[in-house]
């Protein structure tokens, strides 16, 4: 009996301290998940203002930084320029034209009702080269001498009127950087007035003045460098429309003598 007794004794024994260590590993285990929130929530917390930080947000503290008298003009050239760069990407490609296509219409009508059938399809087709046909045909009874002089002085105006906006475009690439250079100077004369106040040389004093001009700098030289991309384009797709507009010209002078012959 006493045998048993110990054995018993030993046996519950040995389970409450099967007990206690499982119930100390469930409360490190517990503290362990605490500790691992509380490390995703201060992370979380830490990421928050990082995220807040967008590009938007980045550049409207940049802007108010650079101070919005010299950073305002800077800005209002980028809008009007990108404007005036949407109106004439729509307008440019409005006036693009299959001429291939319509030199057949125009051959295939002049063939089958003669120029006024020839004038009605420039008529009906949309853009610059198709006007310029119009023009020429208009004259096609006067000869052939002055169905050139007609196409080439209305090719000049349509040239003109695709060139338009242009040159303000060119303006604001050539303001932009003016304009980020004055706040620069503006800056640097904040920064020495603010030395000669204090009558020491001190990083503190010029950091807010030199702040200024770098801002205004970097502003207009960005405005400079987007519309200059932009300006490029709209020349290069000019001269490509001028160029379909000579050859299609030559073109339609050929076919205009061989129905002068037939």
């Amino acid at each position: 009996m006493v045998m048993l007794a110990i054995v018993m004794g030993v046996t519950s024994a040995v389970s409450l301290q099967a007990q206690d260590s499982t119930a100390a590993q469930e409360e490190m285990v517990d503290s362990a998940a605490t500790e691992g929130a509380g490390e995703e929530m201060a992370t979380d917390e830490t990421a928050s203002p990082a995220a807040e930080e967008s590009v938007h947000y980045v550049m409207k503290q940049k802007f108010i930084e650079g101070d919005w008298k010299w950073m305002t003009p800077v800005l209002l050239c980028l809008i009007i320029g990108l404007a005036i760069v949407v109106e004439r990407i729509i307008y440019l490609n409005l006036a693009t034209t299959n001429t291939e296509k319509l030199l057949n219409k125009i051959e295939a009508a002049i063939n089958s009702g003669g120029v006024d059938a020839a004038k009605e399809v420039c008529r009906n087709t949309r853009g610059p080269v198709a006007s310029i046909f119009y023009q020429g045909l208009d004259r096609a009874h006067e000869g052939i001498e002055i169905v050139e002089k007609s196409i080439v002085s209305y090719g000049s105006v349509q040239m003109g009127q695709m060139e338009r906006g242009l040159i303000w475009i060119s303006l604001f690439i050539a303001l932009a950087p003016m304009l980020g250079f004055m706040g620069t100077v503006v800056g640097m004369i904040q920064a020495f007035d603010a030395i000669e106040a204090a009558g020491d040389i001190s990083p503190t004093l010029v950091a807010g003045g030199i702040k200024v001009a770098l801002l205004t700098t970097v502003a207009g030289l960005i405005v400079a460098v987007i519309l200059q991309i932009f300006y490029n384009y709209l020349v290069s797709k000019v001269d490509g429309l001028v160029n379909g507009m000579e050859d299609a010209s030559i073109s339609l002078i050929d076919i205009l003598v061989k129905y002068e012959r037939k």
